[in-house]
């Protein structure tokens, strides 16, 4: 199982090629059953274009194992994924290297890229359907927001 485990745990997101999918809060069950491995995930919003993508990760990773004959993906409805379930270390490289932040609990935007709270949303539609744009007002940079 903690072979399994760690399998899962080295994919890493097609947008964010430094982040693992569990550290982006993906993961949510990893079960053996002899020779086959479930694994349960939940998706940052459904219909996402990278999760086919992921699930083959997922697959290949696992059944790569000389342990596990089949492994099946299932993307989960609940819980549903927050941006909570992010762990700290992938928030620093989210930050640091792809001028990415997350919504504090207060809802106020923190800039990655000068650390001032002087930021405003502008848009909903992002680059994805997972962030959405904002402006620093204090370095004037464009920065993305998980959602």
């Amino acid at each position: 199982m903690n072979s399994v485990a760690e399998a899962v745990a080295s994919i890493t997101d097609p947008e964010y090629p430094d982040i693992s999918i569990a550290d982006l809060g993906l993961v949510e069950n990893v079960a053996v059953d002899g020779n086959h491995a479930t694994i349960g995930l939940i998706p940052t919003f459904s219909g996402c274009p990278a999760l086919a993508m992921i699930a083959d990760d997922v697959r290949v990773a696992v059944e790569a194992l000389h342990q596990i004959d089949t492994c099946t993906v299932e993307w989960l409805k609940t819980p549903v994924w927050s941006t909570e379930r992010v762990s700290l270390s992938a928030r620093s490289t989210l930050n640091l290297d792809y001028t990415v932040t997350l919504r504090r609990k207060d809802g106020a935007l923190r800039c990655p890229a000068c650390g001032s709270d002087h930021v405003a949303d502008q848009s909903a539609a992002g680059p994805t359907r997972c962030r959405s744009v904002a402006w620093c007002n204090s370095c004037r940079n464009v920065v993305e927001v998980m959602r």
